[in-house]
């Protein structure tokens, strides 16, 4: 007798989400930050931690599967204490693959909360969002008074390098930043697939790669805005400031221009938010 067995007993959909936690607490102890607390569950951790400029403790997160299918959800959550000084980074591109026949969303939140004076930075590599994915990816930063904070947000729709596009599937993204408990940046995308979102001039138009730099923490000068629009010579980049929120944003075709030009900007903005010159993480290079 043959029988069809159902999704959860294939080992797809809700019940057989594969869920990770990664939480972390830094704390500046003499002249370096230390990771003091570290808790994790499922597949999520974190390299040793590297001091490649003096107190700055870069971590590198690792996502030993490497991407996520139906179900899966990865949870990463950092607090800053006082006067510590973090980098946060991944080795390599997250990828949100495409879903199975139960359509469960898959995906990402991001949740970083610093406390008075502190400095984060959050700098992950891109997130390649396969054809027919149902991805969600959410980050929230929470700065209390005096905090500093620069990271971003890559994403590639489909592989456009290998010719695959992003004809089917969905994608929901949020990027959120509060200073001493004031909404200063929110803003959303909710994306389906060949959508008049994913087509027309005001939205998408048509590119399959877009990234937005966040910066926070002190009132940015014209010099420097007029310099990164200066360095940032394709039109596919835009520089803005509102209510002391400095943006890089990029929308286009090439993920490798995204990636150059959002490092770019990092070591320009680097030195005036935090003091010191840009340090790239050696895990980049590789």
């Amino acid at each position: 007798m043959n029988t069809v067995s159902s999704p959860a007993a294939r080992g797809y959909g809700a019940d057989r989400q594969w869920l990770a936690t990664l939480d972390l607490q830094l704390v500046p102890t003499g002249d370096k930050t230390y990771l003091k607390q570290l808790a994790f569950t499922g597949p999520l951790r974190i390299q040793r931690p590297f001091y490649p400029e003096g107190g700055v403790c870069h971590l590198y997160v690792l996502h030993p599967p490497g991407g996520l299918v139906s179900g899966d959800q990865l949870n990463i959550n950092a607090h800053g204490a006082a006067n510590s000084q973090t980098l946060l980074t991944t080795p390599s591109a997250g990828k949100v693959y495409g879903r199975d026949s139960d359509g469960v969303p898959q995906g990402q939140s991001v949740h970083l909360t610093l406390a008075e004076n502190a400095e984060c930075e959050w700098l992950p590599q891109e997130t390649i969002v396969y054809n027919d994915a149902n991805a969600v990816l959410d980050t929230r930063i929470e700065l209390e008074n005096g905090a500093r904070f620069i990271g971003w947000d890559l994403v590639c729709l489909g592989r456009p390098a290998s010719g695959v596009s992003f004809s089917e599937g969905s994608l929901s993204q949020s990027i959120r930043l509060w200073r001493d408990g004031r909404l200063l940046f929110n803003e959303r995308l909710q994306l389906t697939a060949n959508s008049t979102m994913h087509h027309s001039r005001a939205g998408l138009n048509n590119n399959s790669v877009f990234g937005t730099l966040v910066a926070c923490g002190t009132e940015f000068d014209s010099t420097l805005l007029k310099t990164l629009r200066a360095e940032l010579t394709s039109p596919a980049f835009t520089v803005t400031q509102r209510l002391g929120v400095l943006l890089v944003r990029y929308l286009g075709e090439d993920m490798n221009e995204c990636r150059a030009g959002m490092w770019r900007a990092w070591a320009l903005i680097r030195p005036m938010l935090l003091g010191r010159p840009a340090c790239t993480p050696r895990i980049w290079l590789t």
